[in-house]
């Protein structure tokens, strides 16, 4: 399981431009759906089938974004006391019935990047803020990364999270510093990463065989400096707390203008806040960084956990140049991470090492949606994922999210000299959670169960109850919609032998389910 999570492509390369922009069957719709969104559902299989890759890629663009504050702002009309697991809520009512899927996938594959969480005091009661966040991130999600970046800086949820909102110029003498917090991470997390890289993502070295750094501590020093004097959007006053959502303003009074260097390059002093801040955003955006930088960790987030060389390069290619002169272009950024040659093609090539462990709130969701998983009073309660599946929606324990993109579990991966980033948060408790979770979704929250209430998210599996008195094609079904057809002939022989002997229509069809989506086959996305 950990070999076959950790990806690897080896030299797959070229691009899937010259072949059928159609899937040639329903698993390879299945295949592509899996990383494409929170999971297939017969909408979306219809779809992909009849558009193609590019077209239905296309108009899930066009699409308008679900709005996580509005669905909160409603409940709170209706009277309902707001608290974060309303907002959880939110999010899988999105997840499991909105059809801007690709949107929300690339949400939150960006909320795992430009982290902030409610774990910090910072946001602890900001309910309506954290969920603006998240549709900030939604808006983005197909735009350009420069404006993405400026509006996560910009952002007052972000700007408490990591502290530089009121960030402010000390007075003449006093010892006091900027806050450092954010200049450290909006380079080391969101835009050029510690050590400088090639275009492939291989890390430079220097003449002594040394990692050569991106940024130096002078260069954090400098930004904080540059990211004072930012505060709430029509505070009356420097210590007045006016809570809300809109971009922070600045406040000239409080803003260093003195003379800074960054990254190699001098910012005069007398500058306005909003015109170095822009500056230096420019500055940061267009380092060759940014490119293999979050290029790779998008790969990671959708397709494998280690992708080859030539795919972060075709990828960070785009990001450069979207073909027409734009650089930072999101949407063809992810076209080039979803329709490369790898992300359709590396199973077959490398099938032992391709791929990659799915996220437990992926495991669930695609469960849920293959088996139409609906909650019949429209609020899709599920207020503490984390508990059962150790994730939750801008609820990551750090700045650094549930996992890094370079962790290697100790044994078969490490010694491989891969990485499997999803396992940091998969021990051996978490595992029995998941799995747990998942058995409680099948037989407790089923249509048709006593005792399931409006307030329940059950499943509907009418359609694979009819299938369930031929064991096959049951199996036939169940491998091609949780699967993309790649059950192994050792497991359908396990399963085959264990649902003949249950003679029961019903327990045969919820067996099947649950030792498919427990299976370390169904964990691991191919």
């Amino acid at each position: 399981m950990l070999l076959a999570a950790c990806g690897g492509g080896g030299g797959v390369g070229g691009d899937s431009q010259n072949e059928s922009d159609h899937p040639a069957s329903t698993a390879e719709a299945v295949r592509f759906l899996t990383q494409a969104t929170f999971g297939p559902d017969e909408q979306d299989l219809a779809s992909v089938q009849q558009l193609g890759y590019r077209a239905w890629m296309q108009e899930q663009a066009a699409l308008p974004a679900s709005s996580h504050r509005q669905v909160l702002e409603a409940r709170a009309a209706g009277g309902v006391t707001l608290t974060h697991g309303h907002r959880q809520s939110a999010w899988w009512k999105h997840v499991l019935t909105g059809r801007d899927q690709l949107r929300q996938r690339m949400a939150f594959a960006l909320s795992e990047i430009f982290v902030v969480s409610d774990q910090s005091d910072a946001l602890g009661a900001d309910i309506l803020g954290a969920a603006e966040y998240y549709d900030l991130l939604s808006r983005h999600a197909f735009g350009n990364y420069r404006q993405l970046l400026e509006a996560v800086t910009l952002s007052p949820q972000m700007g408490r999270y990591l502290s530089h909102l009121r960030n402010r110029n000390p007075d003449p003498g006093s010892t006091q510093r900027p806050d450092e917090n954010y200049a450290r991470e909006v380079m080391q997390l969101f835009s050029i990463g510690l050590v400088q890289l090639e275009p492939d993502g291989a890390v430079r070295i220097d003449g002594q065989g040394q990692p050569i750094p991106t940024y130096t501590q002078d260069d954090i020093t400098a930004l904080s400096y540059v990211l004072t004097g930012w505060h709430y959007a029509g505070a009356s006053t420097w210590w007045s707390y006016t809570e809300n959502w809109s971009p922070m303003e600045p406040w000239e009074a409080h803003h260093s203008q003195a003379q800074k260097t960054i990254l190699g390059t001098q910012f005069p002093a007398g500058r306005t806040a909003r015109d170095e801040l822009m500056a230096v955003l420019d500055l940061l955006a267009a380092h060759p960084n940014v490119g293999p930088f979050l290029g790779k960790q998008l790969i990671q987030r959708f397709v494998t956990s280690n992708p080859s060389p030539a795919y972060v390069r075709r990828v960070a290619t785009v990001w450069n140049n979207d073909g027409h002169d734009h650089r930072g272009n999101l949407q063809a950024v992810l076209r080039a991470v979803l329709l490369d040659d790898e992300a359709r093609h590396g199973h077959e090539r490398a099938p032992t090492t391709f791929g990659k462990l799915k996220e437990p709130l992926l495991q669930q969701s695609a469960m849920w949606r293959a088996l139409r998983a609906r909650c019949d009073d429209g609020h899709y309660t599920f207020t503490r994922p984390d508990a059962t599946l150790g994730q939750a929606a801008l609820r990551s324990p750090t700045v650094f999210n549930f996992f890094r993109p370079d962790h290697a579990p100790q044994g078969a991966v490490a010694t491989a000299g891969l990485v499997a980033p999803e396992f940091e948060i998969v021990d051996h408790t978490m595992s029995l959670n998941i799995v747990n979770q998942l058995y409680a979704s099948i037989y407790w929250y089923r249509r048709g169960n006593s005792g399931v209430t409006a307030a329940d998210i059950v499943i509907d599996a009418t359609p694979e109850e009819a299938l369930a008195g031929d064991v096959d094609a049951l199996l036939d079904h169940l491998d091609e919609r949780l699967l993309a057809g790649a059950m192994s002939d050792s497991m359908r022989a396990l399963l085959r032998a264990n649902l003949v002997q249950e003679s029961d229509l019903r327990r045969r069809t919820q067996d099947a389910i649950y030792l498919i989506v427990s299976s370390p086959e169904f964990a691991v996305q191919k």
